[in-house]
């Protein structure tokens, strides 16, 4: 898109890059997870799923680390406490001090009630830009949304992403992998398309070749 600055061309592409590769379907979150435990034995680290609901156990079967939400959550937290005992100390102390009744111009006690909603506050808003970030959203073009197939991750399937650029991907090697493992399909995806893969890995149609390119989004 022409009003999209060259910078953001450049992140939104390298985040799309991320998903050229195979997606492989399972039938349940059982064999999934059981794929995912394979091909991380056989040595890929590049991998992602794709699922319905959340699948207990999938994080450490992908080998993914704790989640940094958490420092960033309660990093906003403290932030608001302090700018809010900050704010009411430099309005009643200094920066608009009135003598009511000899009560100390700040204290801690009657500041809290502020501190505690900006402490919720920022919290908050730590969560949400922070969960933004760590997934790389938004994320307006993927070329997984090329397959067909890929439309049911959020109802019924669950699908296995291997990324072209994990050092042990092989479109043939990667791809009879996966169906030794239970894949229901395998698809190549790459920036013009999602192609269907036979049992070979090889592109199933009739000459071996894949269907003539789609024109990718701008972006």
């Amino acid at each position: 898109m022409g009003l999209i600055p060259t910078p953001v061309q450049n992140t939104l592409r390298a985040r799309a890059d991320k998903h050229v590769g195979l997606l492989a379907e399972y039938s349940n979150p059982g064999e999934l997870v059981e794929a995912v435990e394979a091909v991380r034995r056989e040595g890929y680290s590049k991998i992602d799923t794709f699922t319905p609901f959340p699948i207990h156990g999938m994080d450490h079967s992908m080998g993914l680390s704790p989640s940094k939400l958490g420092y960033i959550v309660i990093g906003g937290g403290l932030t608001g406490c302090a700018l809010a005992f900050l704010m009411q100390w430099w309005m009643g102390a200094v920066d608009y001090p009135l003598n009511i009744s000899g009560k100390p111009l700040f204290a801690v006690e009657p500041s809290v009630p502020i501190a505690f909603e900006l402490t919720i506050l920022f919290a908050a808003l730590g969560a949400v830009a922070g969960m933004l970030a760590l997934n790389g959203l938004p994320k307006p073009y993927n070329p997984l949304f090329y397959s067909k197939r890929f439309g049911r991750a959020t109802d019924d399937a669950f699908f296995l992403h291997v990324a072209a650029a994990d050092g042990a991907y092989d479109r043939a090697g990667t791809s009879g992998l996966l169906r030794d493992l239970g894949a229901l399909s395998v698809e190549y995806v790459d920036h013009d398309g999602a192609y269907d893969l036979d049992e070979n890995g090889e592109f199933a149609t009739s000459d071996g070749a894949p269907p003539p390119s789609q024109p990718s989004p701008a972006i």
